[in-house]
């Protein structure tokens, strides 16, 4: 993959906001990290109580800097319940207290800004019960906001937690927002939040530069798992030609500022902020969830496996329709997957009925390759329903499939090859074009 093929040089101008540990907002005592060894058991240890490093987010060092970034001006803001301090206060009651600015209105991404709506759901705009505030939907008539929306606001505050996934659709109305900002001359004022995977995972297919893929699961051509935090996607999109759907006038007039956060590092994985892990959707409730979409989000997709156990372990219990447990068991152990480890475990189902599937369990953090088992379950896919399930896609599935995967090539590969497409193959060529990628990307890193 040649050097065009990814991002060009250059770094917008971002500020630093110093630390100032008076605001009592921002140095409460951190809540517990996420340390629940059955459902996430990687060899690394979890950090000790003694070796947690706090992390201070977007929000904090905005706070400690006395709101300097937003004074004197009228504010949106997108958010969703994630978006909270690290003692847990809501963003939205941060800035509707912060001194000398205005929060006029707010936008909800898809899940609505409570984070209770179903995937996919479209969403109207709302008057905020709680607030008062008029509610723009980015997941319903319109994902990008519009000129007469952003009329009523000198800057856009956008403090989402995204969980380091192309398809996972925060980073994409991130995107969106940014594009009609700089197009229509309102500032982007980002609030960091660490990328739960860490900053040093990257895995998977890059999304083609085919048009017909960018979508609402994909707007920025990036590794499946990409390894950037919201802030550095912010500061690529602002600054290499053709990220922004745009003009490239507007896009170098635009104006973003980006609140890093205090005390996060690239190797730090969730367990080890020191935060607690606020569900970012319905099926995201912790970060062994997050962890299991990275692995199985596209290995279940349209493929017959089906993820969870009964209610419990989303992205992480497996099972596939007419398939004995204990084969299925059988053929994931079979795979020797890096990392990984298969074990059958069972959970009430909605009847409250008992259910059974296999757990996905992450044995070694540094050997696991967060992708690879989604391809191999495809593959499995064609075994278990041969000739070749995805031979008889129609149109629309394709669309949906491809637009989530990113990768016509592999596209093309597993509708003719079926069961002997080369996996292998193909990881090592991703892992090859992930390396390219890391160096081309490193320009844009806040945190070493």
């Amino acid at each position: 993959m040649s050097r065009r093929d990814f991002f060009r040089l250059g770094l917008p101008s971002v500020g630093l906001l110093s630390y100032q540990a008076s605001i009592a907002a921002t140095t409460s005592k951190p809540t517990a990290p996420f340390s629940n060894p059955s459902l996430s058991s990687p060899s690394r240890p979890v950090a000790s109580a003694e070796k947690i490093f706090p992390v201070m987010l977007g929000i904090d060092v905005l706070a400690a800097g006395g709101f300097a970034a937003i004074k004197g001006k009228r504010l949106g803001l997108l958010t969703h319940p994630a978006g909270v301090n690290r003692a847990g206060v809501s963003t939205i009651d941060i800035l509707r207290a912060a001194p000398g600015s205005k929060l006029v209105c707010l936008f909800a991404a898809e899940h609505g800004l409570y984070g209770i709506e179903r995937d996919g759901a479209i969403l109207p705009d709302i008057v905020d019960r709680r607030t008062g505030l008029r509610v723009y939907s980015l997941h319903g008539v319109n994902s990008k906001p519009t000129k007469a929306q952003l009329h009523t606001i000198d800057a856009l505050v956008i403090d989402l937690q995204d969980i380091g996934v192309r398809s996972y659709t925060f980073n994409v109305v991130m995107r969106y927002a940014m594009d009609s900002c700089f197009l229509h001359g309102v500032e982007v004022i980002l609030l960091d939040r660490p990328n739960p995977l860490g900053g040093l995972k990257v895995d998977g297919p890059t999304l083609d530069h085919a048009r017909e893929l960018a979508s609402g699961v994909g707007a920025f051509r990036i590794p499946y798992v990409h390894g950037l935090t919201m802030g550095e996607l912010a500061r690529m999109a602002a600054q290499a030609p053709g990220v922004l759907d745009i003009p490239e006038a507007a896009r170098a007039k635009g104006k973003l500022t980006v609140i890093p956060m205090r005390g996060w590092r690239r190797n730090l994985r969730w367990s080890e902020t020191g935060l607690r892990f606020v569900p970012t959707s319905p099926r995201i409730p912790d970060f062994a969830s997050v962890m299991g979409y990275a692995m199985v989000g596209l290995g279940c997709l349209h493929t017959g496996f089906t993820h969870g156990v009964g209610a419990s372990y989303p992205f992480r219990g497996l099972h596939y329709s007419g398939i004995p447990i204990d084969r299925l068991e059988k053929d994931l152990t079979a795979l020797r997957l890096p990392g990984l480890r298969f074990r059958k475990v069972s959970a009430a189902n909605s009847s409250g009925k008992p259910a059974v599937g296999i757990f996905v369990e992450v044995v070694d953090w540094d050997d696991w390759n967060p992708t690879e088992l989604n391809f191999h379950l495809m593959r499995l896919a064609c075994r278990y329903a041969p000739p070749n399930p995805f031979a008889k896609f129609t149109e629309a599935k394709t669309l949906s499939f491809n637009k989530h995967v990113g990768s016509l090539a592999w596209w093309a590969a597993l509708r003719r090859d079926g069961v002997k497409v080369d996996v292998e193959g193909f990881h090592r060529e991703w892992a090859a074009k992930a390396k390219i990628y890391q160096a081309q990307t490193r320009r844009y890193w806040l945190y070493s």
